[in-house]
């Protein structure tokens, strides 16, 4: 059923209904970003949505996600980003319509939301993570992270230092950039990154909306950075031999530590 909450422009004082974006943490329960109703919207000037990034606490393994935090456009001209509430503290008054049960952000979760593990001990094979359809730039990074964390990247979040053109995204031994453009990236596109991927000494990796021209595929290939193609339904595919081995076999192994499993959305 729809999700949904009330919440009210400080500038006309016209209603809107806000639809609660809900997104995939790694252990499979889904992790809903509920606008806080204790505090007011921030009115923004301009719209910079891929600078402000929330981190949010999954209900159910208590994991630490960061991503995009909710805004909403009023037709009077006035932009809002809105506070997201903590897990658990969001009023079932305030609610325009029931949750099917998995995803309450209540912290009770049932058990088989938990994180399971198998006979041996070991963690069980993760679920396959949702891709979100791509309608907004917002959609393709969000795709790109649930990509990158299917793949056992940790820790991601928007890069300190943003690149020539996209969105860049940074984690542990990982340099990461989404073009949600119409343009196929460019070999200057993927030199960019492989330069910035080189100075941290982390794997580079480059989704596209529209593609890659030959010649970026060509440039990837030999620098070794890792290039996947976004469909419209979210999914990534690798598009050459570096995003090739990368889903095969998932992010480097840090020293001293195992390797989770592998596989993209």
């Amino acid at each position: 059923m729809g999700r949904s909450v009330p919440v009210r422009c400080p500038g006309c004082r016209r209603e809107h209904v806000h639809a609660v974006q809900s997104y995939p943490c790694v252990c499979g329960a889904p992790t809903a970003l509920w606008p806080d109703p204790a505090a007011a919207p921030e009115v923004l000037a301009h719209r910079s949505w891929d600078e402000h990034w929330v981190a949010v606490a999954c209900a159910s393994c208590g994991r630490r996600n960061q991503w995009p935090q909710p805004e909403l456009g009023c037709p009077c001209g006035t932009f809002l980003r809105l506070p997201v509430a903590r897990p658990g503290a969001v009023p079932r008054a305030s609610v325009r319509a029931d949750l099917p049960h998995a995803d309450r952000p209540h912290a009770d979760q049932p058990r088989a939301d938990r994180p399971r593990t198998d006979r041996t001990g070991a963690p069980a094979r993760l679920p396959a993570l949702q891709p979100v359809p791509i309608r907004t730039a917002l959609d393709a990074v969000t795709d790109a992270v649930l990509c990158l964390r299917r793949l056992g990247f940790e820790d991601i979040r928007r890069a300190d230092q943003r690149p020539p053109s996209g969105i860049g995204l940074a984690g542990r031994g990982l340099v990461a950039q989404v073009d949600p453009t119409a343009r196929p990236a460019s070999p200057r596109d993927v030199e960019c990154l492989w330069l910035t991927a080189m100075t941290e000494s982390a794997c580079g990796v480059l989704f596209s909306l529209a593609g890659f021209t030959e010649a970026a595929r060509a440039v990837g290939d030999t620098l070794g950075v890792a290039l996947f193609v976004l469909d419209l339904t979210g999914v990534a595919a690798p598009v050459n031999g570096p995003g090739l081995r990368l889903t095969q076999s998932g992010a480097p192994r840090p020293a001293g530590r195992g390797r989770g499993g592998s596989g993209v959305t």
